[in-house]
């Protein structure tokens, strides 16, 4: 046992971080980012190390995406402490039905080219399963720095994909975190779901 540990420290460390990320995102928590940073930092060594290239790159795109997001929520936070908050500046947002159309078309095209770069440029056996990881998990993070409710259904469907591909790769601990992630996710849409009724209940007794 504690030789298993030596050799997986790094993706044990990747497992506590990455649920701690997770959990405060669902908990509105700033401190999401500077968590999730390490995270990726552990995570760049233990995807290369299984060939998951597409993941590996992930996350050095999630290290720039959680530097972005962190700015966005700490100006939300400062203005909502403020007392300064439109409603359209509301903490928990909407992602409009023409924001949506533009998301899925970009993870189709990011996954057709993460898909075509996997299969004709490395050694990868999991092309498929981890550009469709990998576009929606960029989709899914781009939503989350936005604050859109709506993000959490798209972390609900990658991280669905995720548990089967890192099972397949023998990454189990990684595997298990993820399921876990499922049930962190249903919990956080029920959440942010409940705080953006409740933003809207002032305007909605003021009519």
């Amino acid at each position: 046992m504690q030789s298993w540990l030596v050799a997986h420290w790094v993706e044990i460390a990747g497992v506590v971080t990455g649920a701690a990320c997770v959990i405060l995102a669902a908990r509105r928590s700033m401190w999401t980012y500077p968590i999730g940073i390490a995270n990726t930092a552990l995570y760049l060594v233990v995807f290369a190390e299984s060939a998951l290239y597409a993941d590996a790159a992930l996350q050095i795109m999630f290290m720039v995406l959680s530097v972005t997001g962190w700015v966005d929520w700490a100006m939300a936070r400062r203005r909502e402490s403020e007392a300064q908050l439109r409603r359209d500046e509301a903490f928990v947002g909407i992602a409009s039905g023409r924001t949506l159309l533009l998301l899925a078309l970009g993870f189709v095209v990011a996954l057709a080219a993460i898909a075509y770069v996997l299969f004709a440029f490395t050694d990868s056996t999991t092309e498929l399963p981890d550009a469709t990881v990998t576009a929606g998990s960029v989709i899914a993070q781009i939503m989350l720095n936005r604050r859109w409710w709506q993000c959490w259904l798209v972390w609900l469907a990658v991280d669905v994909v995720s548990v089967g591909l890192y099972a397949y790769k023998g990454l189990w601990p990684t595997a298990v975190l993820y399921l876990g992630f499922c049930v962190i996710v249903l919990v956080a849409l029920r959440d942010w779901r409940r705080v953006l009724v409740d933003q809207r209940e002032p305007e909605v007794a003021g009519v």
